[in-house]
């Protein structure tokens, strides 16, 4: 089995390493599209990620007594007090049991309805 130069241009005729030579498109780079990856995860994981903690944050900072708020464990309870050492203690109903909380335990206020105001 024999192969002719004619299989080698490359090799016959011209520089031999042309083909080097050629310019070459900036997005043919292989670190573009990790580049580009890392970028688009950013943006859509992290940057509302860490938006939601600065409105949790600022939540948890503008708790005052009587909000009404839920716990990240589904108590739902008011504000009767809040601790210097970041503990907020919450009345519960029915029998307005206080129990006491961390502070980052708080995961929401809970809006009232209209329908329990009537």
């Amino acid at each position: 089995m024999w192969i002719g130069l004619s299989n080698f241009g490359w090799l016959a005729g011209g520089a031999p390493w042309a083909f080097l030579l050629q310019a070459t498109s900036p997005l043919q780079n292989p670190l573009v599209p990790i580049i580009m990856m890392v970028v688009i995860f950013y943006l859509v994981l992290f940057l509302p990620m860490r938006r939601k903690q600065r409105k949790l944050d600022a939540m948890l900072q503008n708790l005052k007594n009587g909000d009404k708020v839920v716990t990240n464990g589904g108590v739902i309870g008011t504000l009767v007090a809040l601790g210097d050492d970041n503990t907020v203690t919450l009345r519960v109903k029915p029998d307005n049991v206080k129990l006491q909380f961390s502070r980052t335990a708080v995961t929401g206020l809970v809006k009232e309805s209209t329908e329990e105001k009537k």
